[in-house]
């Protein structure tokens, strides 16, 4: 590996690890979310102290880890939720039934998703 890379990859972890941080300060979490690399989106997303209006912009982030993480933290707000609960991929679904701070209604759309096809956490899975 080129000390180049070296570099990069050190600066990608330290990232990483500030995104990740509770202790980071909201201002720069809402700066990592631009960042291209998404371990660092994924890490700013499960962050629970990532403050709502951070979070509701990476609900729709094009990395279904990023959603997932979105999906699973506490933080998220109801409306953000209840947009997860449709996700494509099968993971930001389940996390929005385990997310301890979903409203029932929302629960009940995710639910309401799981009964009529039971196995499209099965497909999404395999896609």
């Amino acid at each position: 590996m080129t000390e180049e890379k070296k570099m990069q990859k050190r600066e990608l972890n330290k990232k990483c690890g500030l995104a990740r941080n509770p202790s980071t300060p909201p201002d720069v979490l809402a700066k990592l979310t631009s960042y291209e690399d998404a371990c660092v989106r994924w890490g700013v997303a499960r962050n629970p102290s990532t403050p709502p209006d951070v979070l509701a912009p990476l609900a729709s982030d094009a990395d279904s880890n990023v959603r997932w993480g979105v999906a699973i933290n506490p933080s998220t707000p109801p409306e953000v939720l209840s947009k997860l609960a449709s996700d494509a991929y099968w993971y930001a679904r389940w996390g929005v039934a385990a997310n301890p701070s979903t409203p029932p209604e929302v629960f009940g759309v995710v639910k309401c998703i799981i009964a009529r096809n039971p196995s499209t956490l099965m497909q999404s899975k395999n896609q």
